[in-house]
């Protein structure tokens, strides 16, 4: 026996009077001085290891659910039938969902800021005179409740008057839908000459033509994305939007675009005012459709401003423009909320973004005044 295990054998007490302990089990004193040593355990790794298994064990649950559980549960003569018992166990998944995670619908809170395809509005110099008159014009219209942003093309100028406040967005949410539409043609997804086909699925009330036309008439997408910005049609939009992968793949975009407060949550007409955006991530949206190469052709931009050019709505900001004005851009009105967004194009090369959004009493015919005498304040600085 080697020395030092000798030793330490040596100094080891054997005490018999305890085996009729409690216990019933030997115990030993040690009188040495070699202790033996204690592992000591990491927290970090036995929470690490947890987290795996917990994550192993919900992907096996949740996909093997459907696949094998309910062929125990649940067995059906029916074999037509499906039954989805991820839907019985994450009842609200349809609804909140706004993302794309391996073939499933999951949840994704944050905007990809890092890696957005779409470039930030570059600011200059606040315009003081602008914003102190369109101040003094809110304080005639105390029942209104604006936001306002307006962004010069050339001088990178600004006025932001409750920019970044969340709004309804009623049918001016037609324009992400529009660009993710031209992002899918450009990825070869779909193309402007396919059709579809309006079934009673797709027909909805409120604004546009295409709710009175013959049920199973065929469309195509071309007409469709025409008739959904100049007419505003909400049949149009969600015939469009079901193209494309519906609210979910559209809101995946607006993240990756790297938009964080617009989002679509409700097909259209949205009446009770559930699809949000702001008037900055509006403006920001315009800009990438005029200026950012990098995210969309030019075929694309010439084809969504040809759309945006004949909106039959001009009587907002459109009505305050100076005589040969061009206004590129898209209307929305929900009642409570009156709102207007677009790129003018003044005679003498001025150009500029101007978003008004406006909280209002319902369908208040102080909105739409409101709207248009801001429209002549901004373009009477503008262009000079």
């Amino acid at each position: 026996m080697p020395k030092l295990a000798h030793k330490y054998y040596n100094n080891i007490e054997y005490d018999k009077s305890d085996y009729y302990s409690k216990n019933n089990v030997y115990k030993f004193r040690q009188n040495g001085n070699i202790k033996p040593k204690k592992r000591k355990k990491s927290l970090f790794r036995l929470l690490l290891s947890s987290f795996i298994i917990l994550v192993l064990m919900s992907t096996v649950f949740i996909n093997g659910f459907n696949y094998v559980i309910k062929s125990i549960f649940a067995p059906t003569p029916y074999k037509s039938v499906n039954i989805d018992f991820k839907e019985f166990a994450y009842p609200l998944n349809n609804y909140i969902s706004n993302s794309w995670f391996l073939g499933q619908k999951s949840f994704r809170m944050a905007a990809d800021e890092k890696n957005a395809q779409m470039i930030k509005l570059k600011e200059n110099v606040n315009m003081p005179a602008l914003k102190n008159e369109l101040l003094y014009l809110m304080e005639q219209y105390p029942q209104i409740k604006p936001s306002i942003y307006v962004w010069d093309f050339e001088t990178q100028n600004f006025v932001d008057i409750n920019a970044s406040k969340v709004f309804s967005t009623a049918s001016i949410i037609k324009i992400p839908i529009l660009i993710d539409l031209f992002k899918s043609i450009e990825n070869g997804q779909v193309s402007l000459d396919e059709t579809i086909t309006l079934t009673e699925y797709f027909r909805t009330e409120g604004s546009g033509s295409l709710q009175y036309k013959a049920e199973n008439s065929n469309w195509t997408i071309d007409k469709l994305a025409e008739i959904m910005i100049t007419e505003s049609d909400n049949s149009a939009t969600n015939m469009i939007m079901s193209k494309i992968g519906s609210m979910t793949s559209v809101n995946q975009s607006i993240r990756d675009w790297g938009l964080k407060n617009t989002e679509i949550k409700n097909w259209l007409p949205d009446l009770s005012g559930t699809n949000k955006t702001t008037a900055k991530e509006l403006a920001q949206m315009l800009y990438n459709i005029d200026s950012n190469d990098k995210f969309l052709s030019e075929n694309s931009k010439a084809k969504i401003f040809s759309y945006m050019g004949k909106v039959h709505n001009n009587r907002l900001i459109h009505a305050g423009l100076g005589k040969g004005s061009v206004f590129l851009h898209k209307t929305g009105d929900i009642g409570s909320m009156l709102g207007d967004a677009g790129i003018v194009i003044a005679p003498d090369g001025t150009k500029y973004i101007a978003v008004i959004l406006a909280q209002r009493p319902h369908n208040s015919y102080a909105g739409k005044e409101f709207i248009v005498r801001a429209s002549e304040i901004i373009y009477h600085y503008m262009v000079k």
